[in-house]
């Protein structure tokens, strides 16, 4: 691809598809593509056909709003898991990573984002009637809200907690602070902030 020019049309629309994913840069995106195009034919299409599939066949669980390939996930089916918990995360994606943890046993619910005035979302926007629905519906004892340390985070939180302490259900939240290995020096002052209010008892 010598003397190959960047601007030409076609390759600026593959860069600006690439671009277009969440956490990557025009020049992430520009390597994606030559690597793309370097790619032999029967490579690309097997590529090609397995985010194909992904999309035809993942869907999103009817009861929580996770991704899998059956109407329910086998999180919400599973009788191992404690019902009397449910994790509320801001987005699918959060469960793969609490789940990653293998400390938690619950189960969970999805917003679909969070409550952001900025961007247009109120509570109408997101998952919160269906989430009171399985709350009034089910055992639940304890709601563990794990929505991202943001402002945006921080008010659908406050929001969430305002809504559900009326049914007596126990409620906690993820804590926020100093990443392990971190140091105060380092630290916003955003995040020192948080860790003082999620201190622990020793």
């Amino acid at each position: 691809m010598e003397g190959f020019p960047l601007s030409d049309p076609q390759f600026q629309k593959l860069i600006q598809s690439f671009s277009s994913l969440p956490g990557i840069g025009k020049k992430s995106a520009t390597r994606i593509g030559f690597h793309i195009l370097r790619m032999d034919p029967s490579t690309f299409r097997a590529w090609l056909a397995n985010i194909e599939e992904a999309k035809a066949k993942l869907r999103f669980c009817d009861e929580c709003g996770g991704l899998t390939e059956d109407p329910v996930c086998s999180i919400c089916l599973s009788d191992r898991r404690d019902n009397g918990i449910l994790c509320v995360v801001e987005q699918p994606e959060d469960i793969f990573f609490i789940e990653n943890t293998k400390e938690y046993v619950g189960k969970y619910h999805v917003l679909n984002g969070v409550i952001s005035p900025l961007d247009g979302i109120g509570p109408d926007q997101l998952r919160i009637r269906q989430l009171i629905e399985r709350l009034e519906d089910t055992g639940v004892k304890e709601v563990l809200i794990a929505t991202n340390p943001t402002l945006e985070g921080d008010a659908t939180a406050s929001y969430l907690s305002t809504v559900i302490k009326p049914m007596e259900i126990k409620i906690t939240r993820i804590a926020h602070g100093i990443t392990i290995g971190g140091t105060l020096e380092y630290s916003d002052q955003y995040t020192l902030g948080k860790a003082i209010k999620s201190r622990l008892t020793l």
